[in-house]
């Protein structure tokens, strides 16, 4: 695991090597153990390791044998032991045991297209030099995963091209303005985090998940273009059953026979490790259910629970007892308001993106390392592919509320969408409330119902919060990827459509973002078993019938059933979260309203502080809940810290950085 940059076009070797070690400077967190760097104008690279396989042995740049490809690399390829030994039958010759050769090797022999085979979480630049080293860069290929659980983020400046695995990094490189984007902006207040593949810097765009892109290492002219390699499997698309081809009837029980079979592989390959692994560990079907597999394949797994004096929100105890059934090495950090206050600049300072999730994850990741760990891994995932959360069960209601709202006159829907706030379609909370009136009052505003169950403001609030029409935002890069996203999604049933744009949204923009970014300012890297791609594409290949139940996580629950106890099963659904709700009516609001009533001149022109002002009055008066100051503080701080007053930016921020969407 580690931390890769570079630069494309660097005329100069010298400047190209203070570029890219400003860049990694930046980035020692997501590699303390080592650096190295590649200098082969015009191209210059770097890298920070974590070392977590064949210690010794994997330091970085990686080369082939004659030294004319060379790789930087952060991530886990969880296949590398078989594609090794389909390598090696193919002539490659090996010189250490780490899973990075492999990848400089699989791309000598399978060119691009080596990203097909590759199964795992990653973001790497592979450069090539065809007079070996020492000599010039002719071309770089630049790749992420899957999913998105690794990130990589790029910007085109004066010519040259900037990549590394966070924003930050970019700015210190010394070549990246630092202006807010304003096209990112009305994403952040829709849903509490930026969208991808934008980022709140102007010119800086995210390689999307499932994609990659070439670049020769020439100076280039423009932007390159990503190339998608990956998509949901055509089996996920709708078929007629008279077109369905036919095949011998499965046994009911088949769907979970074969799920259970993908998880316990997937944990046994997330396990492989030259150094301690733990697992996060909450009273939860997810969390509990990858502890139990990881403690069945390996002994002395570690746990690790974060605990609160509020018994509403602990955890701790139910945890406790899964530990204790399983045999694991368990360890609490009870964690009170005081000690997040004292510890919040440290936190907030964590976020690469602001968002307004991700501060459960800095201190869960803080007690991992201070256990001394450099793995951990996660039940993240589980909720989008089996169905966990509320859009599974409310999309469904904001669709038939859209198609209603369609054939009534706006004068109409706004009279009646008065009366649907107070129905409480989506739940009992004000916020929940306003989603109703949102989607019957304009049906329209995102590009697809399921988008209305994850608002944090209302469309209408932001336009207006923005002074800006709603419109616009369909000219948007991060509009055109939710769009897409939701077309694909319209081809598939409604519970593997869900499941789609909860992977392609909430869990790329919010929750895989904040897991890297918390994790690794702990230098700790989180592993995701849920969302190996197998697991991933088998469920998505399968029908809505296969996988929605009686009640949430059936197919789950089903397929791991005798290793989960049955108060786990039985209770209601918890998400892992702290009790800001409590806190902020306490200490934490006094300073938060500090916070907001100390707006960022460089917000200011995209967003005025009046809105925070009257956010902050509504959570007071009860009117509002906690996500909505919170988000607004966040974003603030953000900004103070990595922008300043003197960066604005011009209103069109997602010109300077081509993307394509596919």
């Amino acid at each position: 695991m580690c931390g890769i940059c570079g630069v494309v076009g660097i005329e100069s070797s010298q400047t190209g090597e203070a570029i890219v070690r400003r860049m990694m400077a930046a980035m020692i967190h997501r590699g303390p153990d080592e650096e190295g760097i590649l200098l082969a104008s015009p191209v210059a690279a770097g890298m920070r390791r974590l070392s977590i396989v064949d210690l010794p042995g994997g330091s970085q740049p990686v080369w082939n044998e004659n030294e004319t490809v060379a790789v930087v690399y952060n991530g886990e390829i969880y296949n590398f032991r078989e594609l090794r030994a389909e390598l090696e039958a193919l002539g490659h010759r090996f010189r250490t045991r780490s899973d990075t050769e492999v990848v400089v090797h699989a791309y000598e022999s399978w060119g691009e297209r080596c990203v097909e085979r590759l199964h795992g979480m990653f973001a790497f630049a592979i450069v090539e030099m065809p007079q070996g080293r020492g000599g010039p860069a002719a071309r770089v290929f630049l790749a992420r995963d899957r999913m998105g659980i690794k990130p990589l983020y790029y910007a085109l400046v004066d010519g040259q091209l900037l990549f590394a695995s966070e924003v930050r990094a970019l700015l210190a490189s010394g070549c990246v303005p630092a202006r807010i984007s304003s096209a990112a902006i009305p994403a952040y207040l829709l849903f509490g985090s930026v969208c991808e593949p934008l980022t709140l810097i102007e010119g800086v765009a995210s390689l999307l998940p499932g994609h990659s892109m070439s670049v020769t290492a020439a100076v280039p002219a423009s932007a390159p273009e990503p190339t998608r390699y990956w998509d949901a499997p055509d089996a996920t698309l709708k078929t007629a059953p008279e077109s369905a081809p036919e095949s011998a009837p499965e046994s009911a029980d088949a769907p979970a026979r074969h799920v259970r079979a993908l998880l316990e592989s997937a944990v046994a390959s997330h396990l492989v490790a030259d150094v301690p692994v733990g697992v996060f560990l909450s009273s939860g079907i997810d969390s509990t259910a990858i502890a139990a597999l990881a403690s069945h394949a390996r002994a002395g797994i570690h746990t690790f629970t974060v605990a609160f004096a509020d018994a509403e929100f602990s955890e701790a105890e139910i945890a406790r007892r899964t530990a204790s059934r399983l045999g694991t090495d368990h360890s609490e950090l009870t964690l009170s308001d005081h000690e997040m206050i004292a510890r919040l600049d440290e936190a907030i300072t964590a976020f690469d993106q602001p968002s307004m999730d991700g501060i459960n994850t800095y201190f869960v990741s803080w007690a991992a390392r201070q256990a001394g760990l450099k793995v951990a891994l996660s039940g993240l995932g589980s909720d989008e592919i089996f169905g966990g959360y509320s859009p599974f069960r409310s999309t469904s209601k904001v669709a038939r509320s859209a198609a209603a709202a369609r054939l009534l006159p706006q004068p109409l829907r706004a009279f009646f969408a008065g009366g649907l706030a107070r129905t409480n379609a989506f739940g009992s909370s004000p916020d929940s409330s306003r989603k109703a009136s949102a989607a019957f009052l304009d049906p329209d505003a995102l590009p697809h119902p399921y988008f209305f169950t994850r608002l944090l403001f209302a469309p209408q609030a932001v336009a207006s919060a923005l002074r800006a029409e709603r419109s616009s935002w369909s000219d948007s890069l991060w509009w055109r990827w939710l769009a897409n996203s939701s077309r694909r999604a319209a081809s598939m049933d409604a519970f593997t459509g869900i499941s789609w744009l909860e992977l392609r949204s909430y869990m790329l923009n919010t929750l895989l973002r904040d897991t890297d970014g918390m994790s690794m300012c702990h230098s700790l890297e989180v592993r995701v078993p849920f969302l190996d791609a197998a697991l991933v594409e088998y469920l998505l290949s399968l029908p809505e019938s296969a996988k929605r139940g009686a009640r949430p996580k059936a197919l789950l629950i089903e397929a791991l059933g005798d290793l989960l106890p049955q108060e786990i099963v039985a209770q209601q659904k918890r998400t892992f979260t702290f009790p800001w709700e409590h806190w902020l009516r306490g200490a934490l609001g006094k300073r938060v309203a500090a916070g907001l009533a100390e707006w960022s001149p460089a917000l200011e022109p995209h967003l005025t502080g009046d809105f925070a002002q009257a956010v902050w009055k509504d959570f007071v008066a009860s009117r509002t809940t906690w996500s909505r100051p919170w988000s607004l503080y966040v974003l603030n701080e953000w900004v103070k810290r990595n922008v300043g007053a003197n960066n604005t930016s011009a209103a069109d921020s997602d010109k300077s950085a081509a993307v394509a969407i596919s």
